[in-house]
């Protein structure tokens, strides 16, 4: 065979090759646009789980938050006191005597509950207050603790057992249960959520739905939005009868349809959350 004629045998060889690898690219190409096409147009938008994460617009509104989402008559002050280490029972002997001259002078001041925390912040109690006739009896209340000197005595001599202590200024939401005492052996949860700005109605619109799935075993307690202190602040405390009462009352809530689509919209509300566990101190109106 001549150089020429090997030379065209060669290149003619080559053509064949190019164009089955074109012909093969081309197939390939193909079957990639077909499984991308499938996988994002033949899924529904309503599986799509990301569709579950969006937060749904909120409109705006002439009225306030607050107004929209509870009644300003009724204002709650949440007191966190963190003692210092071997100073409980001498601080909660302190703390009832304060609760009952409290009670003595009908100051319209109310103590709801009153805690000591065994799981989470150590060395940390909770009182819930209750004021009736909303912030005028707040100033009365304050002046009265400035002037009263058995008041005031109490307070100064608390204020030795104390390593660190906050208070916050709450709205009850319109669509929980009201704060009733509960009778003996009870546990209690406080979830305490920090919101993003401007997602109060949302959390609301919601919760307004969810707390029908949480109410079967009277379990719901509390549920407190801020208004003075740290802001977007939601607090839901939660009654039951022991831990593992807690775990089956809550594990119940996601078997009942709906549940989780409520969680879906409201986890990316939260910037952050956690949970305490409360043990009713002695003198507790709800134990």
């Amino acid at each position: 065979m001549g150089v020429t004629s090997h030379r065209c045998s060669v290149m003619a060889a080559m053509t064949v090759l190019s164009k089955r690898a074109l012909s093969l690219s081309s197939a390939v190409h193909q079957a990639v646009q077909a499984r991308w096409i499938s996988t994002t147009v033949c899924i529904p938008q309503k599986e799509n789980w990301l569709n579950k994460l969006l937060v749904r617009k909120i409109e705006p509104t002439k009225e306030s938050h607050s107004r929209m989402l509870s009644d300003k008559e009724v204002i709650y002050e949440l007191q966190t006191h963190n003692l210092k280490p071997g100073c409980a029972d001498t601080y909660l002997k302190n703390y009832e005597e304060y609760a009952k001259g409290i009670k003595d002078k009908s100051m319209n001041l109310e103590l709801q509950g009153s805690w000591t925390v065994c799981v989470g912040d150590q060395d940390q109690c909770v009182h819930l207050w209750k004021y009736a006739g909303g912030y005028g009896n707040i100033d009365k209340a304050h002046n009265t603790f400035k002037t009263d000197s058995d008041l005031s005595a109490l307070i100064k001599d608390r204020n030795q057992y104390l390593r660190q202590r906050s208070n916050q200024f709450l709205l009850p939401f319109s669509f929980w249960p009201p704060v009733t005492p509960r009778e003996g052996g009870n546990i209690y949860e406080i979830r305490s959520y920090f919101l993003k700005p401007g997602t109060m109605i949302e959390w609301g619109n919601n919760w307004a739905r969810a707390i029908h799935f949480r109410q079967a075993n009277n379990e719901a307690f509390g549920g407190f939005f801020s208004q003075v202190g740290r802001l977007y602040n939601v607090h839901h405390i939660w009654c039951y009868k022991s831990m593992a009462d807690r775990k089956e009352n809550r594990e119940s809530a996601w078997r009942k349809p709906g549940w989780d689509e409520v969680v879906a919209y409201t986890v990316p509300l939260i910037e952050e959350y956690y949970s305490r566990i409360l043990l009713p101190n002695s003198f507790s109106p709800t134990k």
